[in-house]
């Protein structure tokens, strides 16, 4: 049945969601699919928050340094007019979005679109984060990645943040934020 639909030029759409804490290599890897997608000719269309300027206004950039050009938007309704055409939607740092970026995610899935997904799955304080776990919940396909533990080298799981800040919302980078493990998050938590 799909090599039919697929002759008939209809395509299957699904959700892919990469998640874990900050270093954990989501970006890198939203990356490499996005460009094995375009190796194979596939029409891409990348999409991050207009917020997210750490590394690049336009580009979606890796703690590595591996780039590719994204469009950046301010929410999550943009996708869906910026998307047309495209084969392969990607979507960075999800986490910042509005809480509709499920319902956007399900609309290009069910229009034939592969949508990758990539952002953080729990805040600082070790809580689900935004719209995460509402797009964990209708994907057909989740990867979960790891960083290291800065203090004992077990695998992390939660972005602890050094600073004062209470703000949900804060850009930072190896400055603001590392990567524990359950049992340093748990002893930081309670220090």
């Amino acid at each position: 049945m799909f090599l039919e639909e697929h002759r008939l030029g209809r395509r299957r759409g699904w959700i892919e969601v990469i998640c874990g804490s900050m270093f954990s290599g989501k970006t890198e890897e939203l990356i490499r699919r996005l460009k094995r997608a375009e190796f194979a000719k596939q029409k891409i269309e990348i999409f991050k928050p207009d917020i997210d300027t750490r590394y690049h206004e336009l580009k979606v950039v890796s703690h590595q340094g591996n780039e590719i050009m994204s469009t950046p938007v301010p929410s999550s309704a943009n996708i869906l007019l910026l998307a047309s055409g495209a084969d392969v939607v990607g979507i960075d740092e999800a986490q910042f979005f509005d809480n509709e970026l499920p319902n956007v995610c399900k609309q290009l899935a069910d229009s034939g679109i592969r949508v990758i997904v990539a952002g953080l799955d729990l805040d600082y304080t070790g809580k689900p984060f935004g719209p995460i776990p509402d797009l964990l919940a209708v994907a057909e396909y989740v990867t979960k990645v790891h960083a290291i533990c800065m203090n004992c080298g077990n695998l992390a799981y939660v972005s602890h943040r050094k600073t004062s800040s209470e703000k949900l919302v804060e850009l930072g980078e190896t400055e603001s934020y590392e990567p524990l493990c359950r049992d340093c998050f748990n002893k930081a938590l309670n220090a």
